[in-house]
């Protein structure tokens, strides 16, 4: 079991005054009619935006089942939608993950799999680090033969400013083990994956 996450220093009422001083700096009244509920709505929506501070994605992957009946080929949870936040500019990501991994006589739940992308991407983050810790976690845990992990986003900070480059999708993937280092099996994760 893990301890209880720390008591949060700012609060609920901090964090509604900055969302005020926001609407008063974007030049709008926070005491207008369709305004006054917002920074409530705002602090709210951030809680469940960032509920993966309260949370230790690894804890997901814990509970393996052995009983496989010799079962030794990649399994492969695909199109694992998800929804996170760009560390640079508090911007919506939005994308899918695609995981992978060969296991070493044990699997586990596939829900867990998603559950382990919704911990780590309901953070703040960049989408590099996020692969990684989404396939270091899986590593590190399951002690599989290897993970496989890649994952598609449209970066709101790219589509709606800056550069404004809207359908764009950057992709990343991590590949640890057997699907890095054998060409058959990097081969079928990705064809996978991609198919």
């Amino acid at each position: 079991m893990k301890p209880p996450p720390p008591p949060n220093p700012v609060s609920k009422e901090e964090a509604e005054a900055a969302v005020r001083t926001l609407i008063r700096w974007a030049g709008d009244d926070p005491a207008r009619e369709g305004l006054i509920d917002t920074p409530a709505r705002v602090a709210r929506s951030y809680r469940e935006l960032f509920a993966g501070y309260d949370e230790c994605p690894r804890e997901y992957l814990e509970r393996t089942f052995e009983e496989v009946a010799g079962y030794d080929e990649l399994v492969v949870l695909k199109d694992i939608p998800f929804v996170s936040a760009c560390e640079h500019h508090m911007l919506p990501v939005v994308g899918k993950a695609h995981v992978g991994y060969l296991p070493n006589q044990r699997v586990v739940g596939i829900s867990k799999l998603a559950r382990v992308v919704q911990g780590f991407a309901r953070r703040l983050q960049i989408q590099e680090k996020m692969t990684a810790e989404i396939a270091l976690a899986i590593e590190e845990v399951l002690k599989p033969q290897g993970v496989g992990v890649v994952i598609e986003a449209e970066h709101s900070c790219m589509t709606l400013r800056g550069v404004n480059t809207r359908g764009t999708c950057l992709v990343t993937s991590s590949l640890k083990g057997v699907v890095r280092d054998d060409p058959r099996t990097r081969e079928e994760f990705l064809k996978l994956a991609r198919g």
